[in-house]
């Protein structure tokens, strides 16, 4: 069926190549949607006040169908057509194209020479691997070559991580510009937490006067392992040792299926963004997930949770040591993520090695780099 839906939309994109591109037209592409915070939905908001462009977003959420009722129905499916058809069209004409993630159908599409097609990626610095350097089937890792081929630049957090990037995406590293990613420049830009806090409170009274724990952990491969992710926290343990102080609230990953809950935790995974849990949470417990690059890039403290992790390694691995690397404590049951989070041992060199490796700029300045050098070429 994807198949499908990827011929269909090359069909359409390809016949709207007959028109000229747009010189001010930038379409920003989110195949897996994308928080308020991302990377992608922060250079866009840049982009706007500068003013003069014509601005298209192109959105998973575009093809979610509504059955609350006919009419819902109804609209949802001609939005969902328009996916197809009206916004390739507008991505066919766009001059500047922008991507948080993998669009598989991109693979087949044929962009015009005048289009600069730029990923930004969801995540910054290196942590898991992804990509060229993850395992892939013959099958993606053809199509995600194609993709690539189409890129014109691919952004990145830090000049450290360049080769691991022109690894991941099958590149030459002079497609890679450390130039910051914009996400960075929405967490550390001035923000009424105390205001972000309070409306959280009114929606989750029970958490008010507590300390936030954030429980992100990333998607494992293996349907049946995301099923039962969420079955390695304690919260009977939890709530007797921490519950007085700490309310623990679980953001799930896009990729793991819906309906997973953990009973007396907090289910913040459709309600809240994550970068307005990131500056409101007190503590993150991850595992592999790049989460932990925007808490480090805040000084929060992290414990990773790896509880599985000689079985994670075997299936994707990462790009250093895991237990030498990680900012944080590492725990592999859930006793000793509680232990952690009583009894706190921040090791500050390894925090400030961990951001300095993964970030070259911390001014906020992010998205006017990218701008400049893609857009305004007067970088």
């Amino acid at each position: 069926m994807k198949k499908l839906f990827y011929s269909l939309y090359a069909l359409f994109f390809n016949i709207s190549r007959i028109f000229s591109v747009k010189q001010n037209r930038i379409a920003f592409v989110a195949p897996h949607n994308g928080g308020n915070g991302d990377s992608l939905s922060t250079l866009r908001s840049y982009i706007e006040k500068k003013g003069g462009y014509d601005i298209v977003t192109i959105s998973a959420r575009d093809l979610k169908l509504d059955f609350s009722g006919i009419g819902a129905l109804a609209s949802s499916c001609l939005k969902a057509a328009g996916f197809f058809t009206l916004k390739a069209k507008a991505l066919a004409t766009s001059k500047y194209v922008f991507l948080n993630d993998n669009f598989m159908p991109m693979a087949s599409l044929k962009f015009s020479p005048e289009a600069v097609v730029t990923q930004l990626w969801h995540a910054e610095g290196a942590f898991k691997k992804f990509g060229f350097s993850a395992p892939l089937t013959s099958e993606v890792a053809a199509r995600e070559k194609k993709c690539s081929e189409k890129l014109t630049y691919i952004v990145c957090s830090s000049k450290n991580v360049v080769p691991l990037y022109a690894e991941a995406f099958g590149v030459e590293q002079s497609k890679i510009l450390p130039l910051g990613a914009p996400r960075t420049d929405s967490l550390l830009a001035e923000k009424d937490v105390t205001a972000l806090r309070e409306e959280f409170d009114k929606k989750h009274p029970e958490c008010k006067g507590k300390k936030l724990v954030l429980y992100a952990p990333t998607f494992r491969d293996s349907p049946e392992a995301n099923k039962k992710l969420l079955d390695n926290i304690d919260m009977a343990a939890f709530n007797r040792e921490l519950g007085d102080e700490y309310s623990l609230l679980v953001k799930l990953h896009p990729q793991i299926n819906a309906g997973v809950t953990a009973k007396g935790t907090v289910d913040v995974t459709q309600s809240h963004d994550i970068g307005d849990l990131t500056l409101i949470c007190d503590m993150l417990i991850t595992d592999y997930s790049s989460a932990c690059m925007d808490f480090a890039l805040l000084s929060k403290p992290c414990v990773f949770f790896a509880f599985d992790l000689e079985e994670y390694e075997k299936e994707r691995s990462f790009y250093f040591d895991y237990e030498s690397y990680v900012p944080g404590a590492v725990a592999m049951d859930f006793s000793e993520v509680i232990e952690a989070i009583k009894n706190p041992q921040a090791d500050e060199e390894k925090l400030r090695r961990f951001r300095e490796f993964n970030f070259d700029y911390a001014d906020c300045e992010n998205c006017r780099r990218i701008y400049n050098y893609i857009i305004s070429a007067k970088f």
